[in-house]
């Protein structure tokens, strides 16, 4: 039962989520050393140990506001951190890892202007925004396992990339528009033209 549990067990979650920072500069080191299968490893250690941490958090309810702060950023810096080494690697386009990038700084610039200027922001992932780092996972695991264990088809690697770029785009649009609708309510609201 979840109320016999020590109370220290709680932060198990976030330990394991203070783990997944730490691999992030070794995986890097490993991948900008062009030494793809240990990195790979990690990669997937990382993976792993997100989906252990999420499913701990939900089901003893170890849940807290610095495990819902710290999980996204060890995931971004991950992720990120894997597009921009593959980038200069050459591994993946410059124009991909610069639309990524652009997206993600898009939102959270549109988040701090939101949070500062309107109201406190409580992030809610989109549907397309949980697709699109999918994709984003699925091909930078296709990209090092093509130059590390075994040559993919390219077929499959350009389609990645064109569907990591197309639900990039969305997702990046989505934001945007959802964030820009709900800060024009609140702007109205504020001025007593909508009730």
């Amino acid at each position: 039962m979840p109320m016999s549990m020590p109370l220290h067990a709680r932060h198990i979650p976030n330990l394991i989520t203070g783990l997944r920072i730490l691999l992030v500069a070794p995986f890097l080191w490993l991948l900008l050393e062009k030494h793809y299968g240990p990195a790979l490893a990690l990669f997937m250690m990382a993976g792993v140990s997100d989906a252990l941490d999420g499913f701990l958090a939900k089901y003893f309810g170890w849940t807290s506001e610095l495990g819902g702060l710290l999980d996204p950023i060890a995931d971004k810096l991950l992720l990120l951190g894997a597009m921009l080494a593959l980038g200069w690697l050459n591994a993946l386009p410059g124009w991909l890892v610069a639309l990524v990038v652009a997206r993600d700084v898009i939102i959270i610039g549109g988040a701090v202007s939101y949070h500062l200027l309107i109201e406190r922001v409580i992030a809610t992932p989109l549907l397309i925004s949980k697709f699109n780092t999918l994709l984003q996972l699925m091909l930078v695991l296709a990209v090092i396992f093509h130059y590390g264990i075994r040559p993919l088809p390219i077929w499959l690697l350009t389609g990645l990339i064109q569907l990591t770029a197309l639900s990039t785009v969305w997702s990046g649009a989505a934001y945007v528009w959802q964030w820009g609708r709900r800060a024009g309510r609140r702007q109205r609201v504020k001025t007593g033209i909508d009730a």
